[in-house]
């Protein structure tokens, strides 16, 4: 491992086999480490290595880690077991990946690298399928012969061991995993009898007469099948780790995802969660070409990573540093929104980043590649290596990162947001398969929408799994219309010590395995609520043709329609097509707000459209909590947020916008001045320069 760690790791993925060429790289090193760079990440590739049965050719690999100690970098090597050599894949047929069809996975180019042996679909998981015991040996072993010849290398931080965190939803349906999934259900039943029953299949005679669901339906047998996909996935991730580490136990073990455990969590494995419980170091890759450029956007990735990190460092693992050309992902875009970067757009994404909490950040692409669909792509250098308007943009930021004066900044982190988003891995699971059919993103615009709804009004929302809400006293539930039985007793004893819920519609309708409870709410929580279910519709369809009458104003609804009759708890707000909409209620030593629709549904799509959505909710939540924003900017283009630690106070002010913003800055109510330590403001009175930020001391 590398002697001296810097302060911040800034720098980007280099090395893919087809680009840069040899004869460029010593040029390359010195250019980076003159910019501020002081990391690269490589994809060591299988199929590029062991080109032949025992024959490898580790030459090039050699020389990254050689030139990095000569320019005092380090690397990260990027394991990419998944790019099996052809000569394998041939070998050990039988454990190629398929789909239920029988249809084998294909070995495929990566856009990324433009080199053969992958499989579909990129991600963690290969053309063959480490539950064939011979595939898994193999794997195992050539880790080991890595790890053997890198380990206590000058030039070496780690390995990353999980890039981009997901498999493809369409397979495994091949022998060696139809055989791992009978073994957990083994694990899980104990017997046919209880698993039949579980299933509703009761005429199981042999454990071989269990095949994994063909088709994507709401019930137990397609739930199990998925859970099972991310046991099998992370148990894999985990054996490469402790193979790894049983050879150089001082290589961090780093790993990154797409920050997408709001969209693909249940059918893709990306449990941000999970993968970040696995290593030392975790990441996201975040691209606005692919994602959008919207300010919320910007933050929105660094936000779930840091609640998902639960407090380790963690990197935007691959942040854009060029162009996009030709993608699904930009067709019909303006050239401005993120297709074209420019310097400026390279510096607000890493600054965005920054303020959100990440402690690292990889280009991802040092030089862009030459061959296939991402020519061009990304990379902040140009084709030829040498330095852009962007380069320097990001060799700037890298510079300031590093500055011993930036020390305590760096050292300070986020703090607690006023309000906990509530996530559910199972309510999003369940969903996955209750909305296949109709093709509903529901799940996915709620959780968006409550995000962007609360950062919309320079609030800090944290992304709260169910496991974590002991440390957080108001949690916003968007969308709950699942919750196993043991998650619903966490949440009701956690409201009666004290905590504020605020829920959307239907909260815990559908119970363990998706059963819908006779009784609504469900689990006893028309106590925790103080009102029963009167009238229930499930038409997300046309479900923006309702409003709900509050306060003055009308909300957007979405999702599912759930009239209440009060009890104990007191009606706020009304259909207009008639009904109670919302009740108050206080319960132990806490307090709950129940809302008949899915408001973040209505006013993430309402924003996506150009219309205002529903701001006064999201102001209106805190207002009824008693939690008021902790920081305010006086203009609703500034994005503040404030970071804590041992050397002091520091607000990170962003500007996502095109032109100057001005502001006055307050924190918990009152003034703030302070030293800047990026920009000239000191405060309370600023302005911010178009898409860029300022760091205050305070």
């Amino acid at each position: 491992m590398a002697s001296t760690q810097p302060q911040v790791p800034f720098g980007a993925v280099y090395f893919r086999k087809s680009n840069p060429p040899p004869e460029d790289w010593e040029r390359d090193y010195g250019i980076a480490s003159e910019d501020g760079l002081n990391t690269f990440r490589h994809w060591f590739m299988w199929s590029v290595i062991e080109r032949r049965p025992g024959q490898f050719h580790w030459d090039e690999c050699d020389r990254q880690l050689d030139l990095a100690a000569e320019n005092g970098m380090q690397t990260v090597i990027a394991e990419f077991t998944m790019a099996a050599p052809e000569w394998l894949q041939r070998e050990l047929s039988h454990a190629v990946q398929k789909k239920a069809d029988g249809t084998t996975m294909a070995s495929c180019h990566s856009p990324s690298v433009a080199v053969g042996g992958f499989g579909q679909g990129l991600g963690g998981a290969g053309a063959l399928t480490l539950n064939d015991p011979e595939v898994h040996k193999r794997v195992m072993e050539f880790l080991t012969r890595m790890a053997e010849r890198y380990r206590g290398h000058p030039g070496l931080l780690g390995y990353d061991v999980n890039n981009e965190v997901n498999y493809q939803p369409d397979f495994d349906h091949s022998d060696p995993t139809k055989a791992a999934f009978r073994l957990w259900l083994k694990e899980k039943y104990g017997d046919l009898e209880t698993l039949g029953e579980a299933w509703r299949r009761y005429s199981y005679a042999e454990w071989d007469d269990i095949v994994p669901p063909r088709f994507v339906q709401p019930y137990p047998e397609c739930l199990d099948w998925m859970a099972f996909r991310q046991d099998n996935f992370y148990g894999h991730v985990a054996d490469k780790i402790a193979t790894i580490k049983a050879v150089d136990p001082d290589a961090a073990i780093i790993s990154h995802g797409i920050a997408g455990a709001m969209t693909a969590m249940a059918g893709h494995g990306c449990n941000d969660w999970r993968a970040a419980e696995q290593v030392d170091i975790y990441g996201y890759t975040w691209i606005a070409a692919r994602k959008g450029n919207q300010p919320w956007r910007n933050f929105y990735g660094g936000d779930l990573i840091r609640g998902a990190a639960r407090g380790k460092p963690y990197w935007h693992a691959e942040r854009q540093g060029g162009p996009l050309w030709m993608q699904s992902q930009v067709l019909g875009r303006d050239r401005d929104d993120a297709r074209v970067a420019e310097a400026e757009d390279v510096r607000l994404w890493s600054l965005a980043s920054f303020a959100a909490g990440a402690r690292g950040m990889m280009n991802l692409r040092y030089r862009p590649l030459l061959d296939g669909p991402l020519f061009g792509a990304f990379g902040s250098y140009a084709l030829d290596g040498s330095r852009t308007d962007r380069s320097e943009a990001a060799s700037a930021v890298a510079k300031w990162l590093n500055d011993p004066a930036q020390k305590d900044a760096i050292e300070a982190k986020p703090v607690r947001g006023e309000v906990g988003l509530l996530v559910v891995p199972e309510t999003q699971a369940f969903d996955t398969v209750l909305s296949a059919e109709g093709g509903f993103q529901t799940y996915s615009h709620a959780m968006w929408g409550a995000y962007r709804g609360f950062f919309e009004q320079n609030v800090q929302a944290d992304w709260v799994h169910v496991d974590d809400i002991d440390a957080y006293p108001v949690l916003y539930a968007p969308y709950p219309i699942m919750w196993p039985e043991a998650i619903a007793a966490k949440l009701k004893a956690w409201v009666e010590a004290g905590g504020v819920l605020i829920s959307e519609a239907c909260p815990g309708y559908f119970g363990d395995m998706g059963h819908v409870g006779m009784h609504q709410p469900n689990f006893g929580f028309d106590e925790v609520f103080g009102a029963t279910e009167a009238h229930v519709e499930f038409m997300p369809d046309i479900a923006d043709r309702d409003r709900i009458l509050w306060n003055g104003t009308d909300l957007p609804c979405g999702g599912f329609r759930q009239v209440y009759a009060p009890a104990s708890g007191k009606g706020l707000a009304e259909f207009d097509i008639g009904g109670t909409a919302m009740v108050e209620n206080g319960f132990g030593k806490g307090r709950t707000l129940l809302v008949g629709s899915h408001v973040s549904v209505g006013h993430f799509r309402e924003r996506e459209a150009g219309g205002e959505g529903a701001p006064a909710w999201w102001n209106g939540c805190l207002e009824w909590a008693g939690v008021p924003p902790r920081v305010a900017t006086g203009n609703g283009h500034l994005i503040a947020r404030l970071h804590e630690g041992p050397g002091g106070r520091f607000l990170w002010v962003v500007n996502p916008s095109r032109e100057a913003q001005s502001g006055q800055l307050s924190v918990d109510g009152q003034a703030v001045t302070g030293r800047a330590l990026m920009g000239e403001a000191s405060g309370p009175d600023v302005t911010v320069p178009g898409r860029d930020a300022i760091v205050l001391a305070l």
